[in-house]
């Protein structure tokens, strides 16, 4: 198990109850989507602190 999971105190059960709770409440065919559009704002993120972090050359 990931040593971020185990630092906020979230075990096996609990991530079952969450994944149990997520289908509940958006079903199947939804959490797929939510999934991706998540990944896409994490990419986007990543690259914006990239793009922030390089020196800039002014002309």
């Amino acid at each position: 198990m990931s040593t971020s999971l185990l630092i906020m105190g979230i075990g096996g059960q609990e991530l079952i109850v969450i994944v149990v709770i997520l289908l509940l409440l958006f079903g199947g065919k939804k959490i797929p989507e939510l999934m991706r559009g998540l990944g896409k704002g994490v990419k986007e993120f990543k690259e914006g602190q990239k793009d922030e972090s390089s020196p800039e050359k002014k002309i």
